[in-house]
């Protein structure tokens, strides 16, 4: 099992954020020393109650820092994007990290996104299908021909193509059938949401493996998920040190609204406890070594990426849990 860290980039409305660029400095650093192997970052536009750094600009500010680890954006919304941008500063991003770069790629679900930038909400599935193909495109091709719905590339080449061979592997998020037999056909990987419960990842996981074997494509080389963690206190006492913040964060998701059903449209406070537990990984060093690895044999990933801070927990607790994360590590291996 490998260990990254999916790192929190919202903080609550009217928070200081100087400082904060500095703690995800640190918090890279530290993911580093304990042995984590990857590090990815989320996207989203307008995302009030909650401000955001976007993740390109902040992953090239980190990728000094985060050295010899994998690298990327997990995900890019990409129907919102053009995907000639995409490629090229993926490309980029390689050649930074070392040939080190992954991009996640997802359709986005909220509906004010799609409004306020121009794009219309029907079109997000062809746009993604095709944005795809540019993105696959441009990284191969030494000349570029594509003439699609939405793009017309002719006879164009790259300003430069991924330090990797054919690119950095891409995996594909989304929380129902439809996105998950997508994610088959036309990624690398899918990564599910820390929204869909452990028994709703085996039975997707199993989905995307059948639709490969069935459309004639080799087995995915790894199965990343991302989940919630915290590594604190044993006796059952680890989720009520990390409560608040975690179900602040939720009960914003919930308010967005969108189409996955796996955030509760009436909040989740009434049985957060019942929540958590079907999704995160939160306990004592004993317990998180245990969950993980059961994790590992009950859903078949092999990489997991963990997201230990929340909007209003502290930089000392996040250090903390990173800490305890190296001594997971070595658990594990």
């Amino acid at each position: 099992m490998k260990l990254g860290l999916y790192m929190a980039t919202q903080w609550r409305e009217g928070a200081d954020l100087g400082p904060e660029l500095a703690n995800l400095v640190e918090q890279t650093r530290a993911a580093k020393a304990s042995g984590l192997v990857s590090l990815m970052v989320g996207q989203h536009f307008l995302s009030s109650p909650l401000q955001m750094f976007q993740a390109m600009p902040l992953l090239a500010r980190l990728a000094a820092e985060a050295d010899g680890m994998r690298l990327g954006p997990g995900l890019l919304l990409l129907p919102l994007l053009n995907p000639v941008v995409v490629a090229e500063e993926t490309a980029t991003l390689d050649w930074l990290t070392g040939g080190n770069a992954i991009i996640g790629l997802g359709l986005g679900y909220r509906k004010e996104e799609f409004d306020s930038i121009g794009v219309p909400f029907k079109e997000r599935v062809p746009r993604f299908v095709e944005g795809v193909e540019v993105i696959r495109k441009l990284w191969r091709d030494d000349v570029v021909e594509h003439r699609g719905r939405f793009h017309t590339l002719a006879g164009v080449r790259a300003s430069l193509r991924p330090r990797q061979a054919g690119g950095p592997p891409i995996w594909m998020a989304g929380d129902v059938e439809a996105a998950v037999k997508r994610a088959a056909k036309l990624a690398d990987a899918w990564m599910p949401s820390p929204m869909v419960t452990e028994k709703e990842v085996g039975r997707l996981g199993a989905l995307f493996r059948e639709t490969r074997a069935a459309a004639g494509l080799a087995p995915a080389a790894e199965f990343p998920v991302i989940r919630e963690c915290h590594v604190g206190s044993s006796g059952g006492k680890a989720l009520d040190e990390v409560r608040e913040p975690l179900s602040f964060k939720y009960e914003a998701y919930a308010s967005w609204g969108g189409d996955s059903g796996f955030v509760p449209a009436d909040g989740i406070r009434s049985d957060f406890d019942k929540f958590a537990d079907s999704r995160f990984i939160i306990g004592s060093e004993a317990e998180v070594v245990d969950r993980i690895a059961r994790y590992g044999e009950r859903t078949g990933t092999d990489h997991m990426l963990l997201r230990v801070q929340w909007p209003g927990l502290g930089q000392a607790t996040v250090l903390r849990t990173l800490e305890r994360l190296g001594r997971v590590v070595e658990k594990l291996t």
